[in-house]
Order: C-alpha cells, then structure tokens, then sequence
C-alpha cells in the first residue's frame, strides 16, 4: 500500500471519528453484552445494551480496533439510540454490500459510513469494520432472548 493509499484510507475524517467514539464504556443495567473479534488483526469489540419496546434505550461499546474500526463504532454509536434490531441489522447489511459489492452507502441515519468507502480496496479491513455491528446485534439479541425467558 502507497503513502498516498494510506493517507486517503486513514483520512481525517475516519481518525476524527475514531477519536470521538460515542457511548464508549460498559453500562450498568445492560440486558445484553457481546463481544465480538477479528481473528485477521485481533480486533475486538464488546457492546451492551438495555432495551425498552424493542428499541434500545442504553448503549455502550468498547472497541479495540484499528482506526477504521473505530471509525465505523463512531458511526454507529452516533446514531444508536433508539433504533431498533432490524434498524442495526438493515445498517449492517448496507455497509457490508457497500465494503464487498461496490453497493451505495447506507441509508441514513448511517450515511456517516461514507468515509469508509475507500476500504473496499482492503478486504482484509472489512471485518475490522463490520465489528461494532456484530457485536451490537448480538447483544441485542442476547437482552431479547434474556426478555422473553423472564416473560416466558
């Protein structure tokens, strides 16, 4: 990979979001929490949650990933709150054809995944990225199977 390859990938965009990564840390009443990793660079991230009305109504992540990485839990955490699973995993699946299949950026309110675009280029990347999705559709589901035992 050219200087000038690494610059555009790691732009300022993708490192101011990666600095700024929203609902960083544990919370307290998560129903859910998993972890997931990238056993490519051994990237991990770690999502909690607590959902009300099959929304979440708490959020936190804990993200050791490569720039990109953090920049895509930036997108993520930015707009979280609130959204549904289908939400998530209608994000998820956007990014994902947009990173392997050349398809458009994501819808919004996850549009901010545009500055992800030039990692299509680096495959080895897009598991790094997809990770704060994995985890936090994940820990959806583990606080919706959690909800329907205590209700079962």
């Amino acid at each position: 990979m050219s200087d000038a390859d690494m610059m555009q990938l790691y732009s300022k965009r993708i490192l101011a979001l990666a600095a700024d990564i929203p609902h960083l840390g544990k919370i307290a009443d998560a129903q859910g929490s998993a972890m997931k990793r990238s056993p490519q660079c051994g990237s991990t991230v770690t999502a909690h949650v607590r959902m009300e009305g099959g929304r979440i109504a708490d959020f936190g992540q804990e993200v050791r990933a490569c720039a990109l990485g953090q920049a895509s839990a930036g997108v993520l955490g930015q707009s979280v709150m609130g959204a549904s699973r289908d939400e998530i995993a209608k994000g998820a699946d956007q990014l994902r054809a947009m990173l392997k299949e050349a398809g458009p950026v994501p819808d919004a309110p996850w549009g901010g995944l545009e500055v992800l675009v030039p990692a299509r280029d680096y495959p080895n990347r897009h598991a790094s990225i997809m990770l704060s999705w994995q985890a936090a559709l994940a820990a959806i589901d583990e606080a919706e199977a959690a909800g329907e035992a205590a209700h079962g």
